[in-house]
């Protein structure tokens, strides 16, 4: 599942906003200020940041810009009542990739997200194809065919990575490290994840002493 930081500290519209975008199968984590939101940013990875600006402790704005300081480059979007030019204009300064105004229809905010993580894939398809698989970006589903191919949550992440990085080698080390979410994740665990992969005729192809490399074969 494609996973989502969300820092609001409305109850009820953050209540409103589990529920809507649990509906659409991501999964959210939500905090309710900002020091408990860098907290989740260094413990997991995130596919996307929703964030809004007038939070305990320190703003959104100071959140992404120390995030975006130490390298973060996870996409974001703040939801914020801050309607003002210089509002707005500070939020791209400090490197968000989108700015909603409050109060927002949930369908916009969907169809923002959807674009976002199409981007990450370098396409504005819902829909990736190598040879005969098709991985729909919106329902974070794999086909062969017209046939659906269930994951696990780890083959699911792999699948991800190598959507988003086609004909372009990995490293064993980065594969491990985005799918190691603070839990112990060997090399020896990826290969068994990468042979299952195989199994279902992924085009996975060993690299040898660098990683792994997803391309038509």
């Amino acid at each position: 599942m494609i996973k989502l930081l969300l820092l609001e500290d409305d109850h009820v519209l953050a209540e409103s906003l589990i529920e809507l975008l649990q509906s659409e199968n991501f999964d959210i984590v939500h905090v309710l200020n900002s020091q408990k939101a860098l907290d989740k940013t260094f413990l997991q990875k995130f596919d996307l940041l929703l964030l809004d600006v007038n939070v305990p402790l320190f703003n959104g704005f100071e959140l992404l810009k120390s995030l975006r300081d130490s390298g973060d480059k996870t996409p974001a979007i703040f939801l914020t009542a801050l309607t003002d030019i210089a509002s707005l204009s500070k939020g791209f300064d400090v490197g968000a990739d989108d700015y909603i105004k409050k109060p927002f229809d949930f369908d916009e905010l969907l169809i923002r997200i959807n674009a976002i993580l199409k981007k990450q894939y370098h396409t504005y398809s819902n829909e990736l194809t190598l040879d005969d698989f098709h991985f729909f970006i919106e329902k974070n589903e794999l086909y062969k065919s017209d046939i659906f191919i269930p994951l696990t949550p780890y083959e699911l992440k792999l699948v991800l990575l190598f959507f988003k990085n086609i004909n372009t080698t990995l490293t064993k080390d980065f594969l491990i490290d985005s799918l190691d979410d603070f839990k112990d994740i060997s090399e020896g665990a990826l290969r068994v994840h990468i042979t299952n992969l195989r199994k279902i005729g992924l085009p996975i192809a060993t690299i040898k002493g660098i990683g792994y490399r997803f391309a038509s074969s």
